[in-house]
């Protein structure tokens, strides 16, 4: 077996990338395989508890490709009272650590499968993984706060833990801090209720990088506000990194102070846009591969893929669970995965995913954002006045319905579909090249999809 360990070692680089494998995989060291139960050694029992929890399924497939009776993965540690000694490149725990052990700070589990390496790059979150990716280098960087802000299931968080990851390996000598704002919050009040706020504050004060997740709860919070802006004010003024998301803009946040609001704009402010087609079936293809090791046998087609990208179009984590959900039903009733099998396996999350917005809807908004009559757009006149906002809307139209392009003609007083399918295509090109058509392009589908 041990001759085989290395291929297993490489085929698990190659699935779970490199910052995975250093962290979690080339540690192990494989003892034996007894009565079908596979054994390796660890240096710490959190490695062990880690490994089993995150890469077990994929560690036991990739034994049983070359042991057949193997049915099990245990980790053991070695020389358990022996004192540890860390190697260069096994990553420092995401704690701030004191001389109590009452007294540390943890902060809350990174999940391995959020890494840069799993994260799939298109126009829409392009400069918001750029910007990730230059925090987690850990030298100095030149904005400070890094906000992250957009919908569910954009890639706020997975940025975030990827950062972290990052931080681990390339700086391991910092002190990183990822924690949610609720547990902030939590934390907040505990040591309020313990009389302990001297040590509350002098704990996240020590930190060197502070990352928190959705911020906006801390919204209407008035004495967490300004302990957090408090906190934010000590890190920043000692040069330390912070990075912050939310599911909308600061100046957005209801009830979050003026002050707060100001201190998270003074950084860079980065949007991540909903997904296009791309990047969805670039996730989507993307996922597959990982798919492939638990259902060696199922294969899906190309055209099954390109349905899910386009109906199912707001958010990845329910896109990501339904192609989960149309593999295992697959394996399960032994059956090819077809555009057929998908349709029927998922027509829950289908009709759930389907477009409501109607044209008239798009053409109501997008006149009212250029204050300009309803009539005027859908009428006969072609001054750019009107001209534009007419293809914004039918760029919109298409984009966001499931009318088609004679349909959604008939729709602006009558027109060819030829003329909707130049609107659409001058838009395409204007989003490229002036940013503001596509900050109102991106507006009026926020407004929409609200």
């Amino acid at each position: 077996m041990k001759d085989h360990w290395g291929a297993i070692q490489a085929n698990l680089k190659n699935t779970i990338g490199q910052n995975n494998y250093s962290n979690w995989i080339e540690p192990l060291d494989f003892h034996s395989i007894d009565d079908g139960v596979a054994t390796f050694s660890v240096p710490t029992n959190f490695m062990g508890n880690y490994v089993s929890q995150n890469f077990g399924e994929l560690l036991l497939y990739q034994l049983s490709t070359v042991v057949d009776d193997v049915r099990r993965v245990k980790f053991q540690v070695t020389n358990a009272a022996a004192p540890k000694i860390a190697k260069p490149t096994e990553p420092k725990p995401i704690a701030v650590e004191t001389a109590s052990k009452e007294d540390q700070l943890v902060g809350a589990p990174l999940d391995a499968r959020f890494t840069f390496d799993t994260f799939i790059v298109g126009k829409p979150n392009e400069l918001a993984h750029a910007a990730a990716r230059r925090v987690a280098e850990g030298g100095v960087v030149t904005f400070n706060p890094l906000f992250l802000y957009g919908g569910v299931g954009l890639g706020k968080t997975h940025l975030m833990h990827a950062i972290a990851h990052e931080l681990q390996i390339r700086r391991p000598d910092l002190n990183v801090l990822y924690l949610s704002a609720e547990q902030f919050m939590y934390r907040f009040v505990q040591a309020l209720r313990d009389r302990k706020m001297m040590d509350f504050k002098q704990l996240f004060r020590s930190v060197d990088v502070l990352m928190v997740d959705d911020v906006q709860f801390i919204a209407g919070k008035d004495s967490t506000q300004e302990e957090f802006f408090h906190t934010f004010n000590a890190l920043v003024d000692q040069g330390k990194q912070i990075i912050i998301s939310a599911d909308r803009a600061p100046g957005e946040i209801k009830d979050l102070e003026d002050r707060i609001k100001s201190r998270l704009q003074c950084g860079l402010v980065v949007d991540l846009h909903p997904t296009d087609y791309e990047l969805r079936l670039g996730i989507l293809q993307s996922k597959v591969e990982t798919q492939k090791f638990q259902y060696p046998d199922l294969k899906i087609d190309n055209n099954v893929l390109e349905f899910l990208a386009l109906r199912i179009s707001t958010n990845v984590r329910v896109l990501e669970g339904a192609l989960t959900r149309l593999f295992a039903f697959a394996s399960l009733v032994g059956r090819p995965i077809t555009l057929e099998l998908a349709q029927d396996c998922l027509a829950d999350v289908l009709r759930a995913s389907e477009r409501k917005i109607t044209v008239e809807e798009i053409q109501r908004k997008v006149s009212e954002h250029y204050n300009i009559r309803l009539s005027d757009m859908i009428g006969p006149k072609r001054v750019r006045t009107y001209a534009r906002p007419r293809q914004v809307a039918m760029y919109l139209a298409k984009q966001m319905t499931s009318r088609s392009l004679p349909e959604i003609g008939r729709r602006f007083g009558g027109r060819d579909h030829t003329t909707v399918m130049h609107g659409v295509k001058r838009i395409e090109e204007l989003k490229s090249q002036d940013s503001q058509v596509a900050d109102d392009i991106e507006m009026l589908r926020r407004a929409l999809e609200a």
